[in-house]
């Protein structure tokens, strides 16, 4: 069987009529780590978008292979079943879903089994203070009145407690302080030590990848990816800038 968990083949795709990714190719195999960069509007969010089914966005043509079965066609949701997590550059308020109760019906509508209250709680709790967070936020309605850097944890708690296949993290880092980067890093570092799961982690920043470790780096330009590299291509780009590729 093959390791390659997600395949992307010659995909080009547009919203409102405009064309923003162009031709793209990439495999990320169980267990890596992939990085994509690139200055604003190169359309790096619209790749993570696209992945996970937001139907904003058209596929104008070619193929997403999950585990070797296409993807294009199905709901977000469906892809959330099988797998696929996105965490978000601004998070949604959810007004009378606390977190907790987001969270656990996430991982109940994902296996379709019930949930152990004891396990579940223990796993949060443990969670919460592995990111630094306070536990009176699980009871707190979703994101309603969080910090920035709040939202940001409460996506990868929900990383952590979902343990998806693959997880594409969009811009988390942005607009954190230090403090909370270095809090968010440990959460990625953490998925990073489960068997099979794999990143693509979208930025623009290297301040969350100082800690982790990357197999690949893509550098995105006009939607297209212009550079593939190892992880010494994003201490390059830190240093240079995307000026060379544009």
């Amino acid at each position: 069987m093959s390791d390659i968990l997600l395949s992307i083949n010659n995909l080009s795709a547009s919203v409102d009529g405009e064309m923003i990714l162009n031709d793209i190719n990439l495999n990320i195999k169980k267990g890596e780590t992939h990085v994509l960069m690139g200055p604003n509007g190169a359309g790096k969010s619209t790749l993570g978008n696209v992945l996970m089914g937001n139907p904003v966005y058209k596929v104008e043509s070619g193929s997403i292979s999950f585990e070797g079965e296409e993807l294009i066609g199905e709901s977000a949701d469906k892809r959330a079943n099988r797998g696929l997590f996105m965490s978000f550059q601004n998070p949604l308020e959810v007004p009378g879903l606390s977190l907790e109760s987001f969270i656990r019906n996430a991982i109940r509508q994902n296996t379709g089994k019930a949930i152990r209250v004891l396990k579940f709680n223990k796993e949060l709790s443990e969670t919460m203070e592995l990111l630094g967070m306070d536990p009176a936020y699980a009871e707190r309605d979703l994101n309603v009145g969080f910090s920035g850097g709040e939202k940001k944890k409460a996506e990868i708690l929900q990383l952590l407690m979902l343990n998806p296949k693959l997880a594409i993290l969009d811009e988390t880092d942005s607009g954190l302080d230090v403090d909370a980067v270095k809090n968010v890093s440990k959460g990625i570092e953490e998925y990073q030590k489960r068997e099979d799961g794999a990143l693509l982690i979208i930025t623009h920043s290297t301040k969350i990848l100082e800690s982790l470790n990357v197999d690949y780096t893509h550098v995105i330009v006009k939607g297209r990816i212009v550079k593939t590299g190892d992880a010494s291509l994003v201490g390059e780009i830190n240093e240079n800038g995307f000026e060379a590729y544009l």
